[in-house]
């Protein structure tokens, strides 16, 4: 048993997991990153649930844990309501574009949302709008070449490279006079710093890390399935096909003080 469970479609969403292991340093946490199936924002809504729903199975009988995190904006907007009603036993955490702290910092009125394709064009992003961005308009650019880069390049490229594969996606919120960009995509939240490097001073960069955090805790704090063992962080894939790949994961590991595990079966 264990205390979280994050999944993503690929690494995106460490972040999360590290950024909840600073506030409560004896949670159990693995992290699991769906890879055989990378990328989930160029697939439809129903093979999204399908995807997402045939994984969750598996984790929820190897690792029995309390609470699930959607460490994805792509998965959450699609499978959730899906996982929800099938494992009512599971606390799922979604995870949405911060729409609501980007217009509360907005003076323009003018909201960039950097996602997956599958994420831009979800309906619910309207409905986020409508409830706290009424009065701004929402700009977005589907990037997934960007998305490509990071899960597959990102942690063995230099800060140089790193700054040209996001200079295009900066280049276009300003050009469309955005003052804030949101993040909605978990795999930008490794390279923030890179994002609010190259944006400046005039172009605000948000993520919803914070929010989902606090709410994941407070779900765990709630419930009954607890694990008193404190264990490593672990890393599972779905799948790698070579050693540059593996290369990769062991440099995500020793970034963020991972144990890597290898193919979860």
């Amino acid at each position: 048993m264990v205390d979280f469970v994050f999944l993503d479609s690929g690494i995106g969403g460490i972040p999360y997991m590290t950024s909840l292991l600073e506030k409560e340093k004896e949670a159990s946490c693995v992290y699991v990153a769906d890879s055989a199936n990378f990328p989930y924002g160029e697939k439809t809504h129903e093979k999204v649930v399908e995807c997402v729903l045939s994984l969750v199975e598996k984790i929820i009988c190897k690792f029995n844990p309390s609470v699930i995190v959607l460490a994805c904006n792509t998965m959450s907007v699609n499978a959730l309501e899906s996982l929800r009603e099938k494992f009512p036993q599971i606390d799922f955490v979604g995870t949405v574009p911060a729409i609501k702290l980007a217009a509360s910092l907005s003076k323009k009125r003018r909201l960039g949302l950097l996602a997956t394709h599958a994420t831009c064009e979800n309906p619910y992003n309207l409905e986020l709008q409508k409830k706290f961005a009424s009065d701004c308009q929402l700009i977005k650019r589907p990037d997934p070449d960007l998305i490509s880069f990071i899960e597959h390049n990102a942690f063995t490229a230099k800060r140089e490279e790193c700054l040209k594969a996001v200079e295009p996606a900066i280049r276009f919120f300003k050009e469309n006079d955005c003052d804030v960009m949101i993040l909605g995509c978990t795999h930008f939240l490794n390279v923030t710093d890179v994002f609010k490097q190259a944006a400046g001073e005039n172009l605000k960069v948000v993520d919803s890390v914070d929010g989902v955090v606090r709410h994941s805790l407070d779900v765990w704090k709630k419930s009954d399935k607890k694990t008193s063992e404190k264990k490593d962080p672990l890393l599972y894939v779905t799948g790698f096909s070579d050693q540059d790949e593996k290369n990769q994961y062991d440099q995500i590991c020793l970034r963020y003080g991972l144990s890597f595990q290898g193919q979860l079966n």
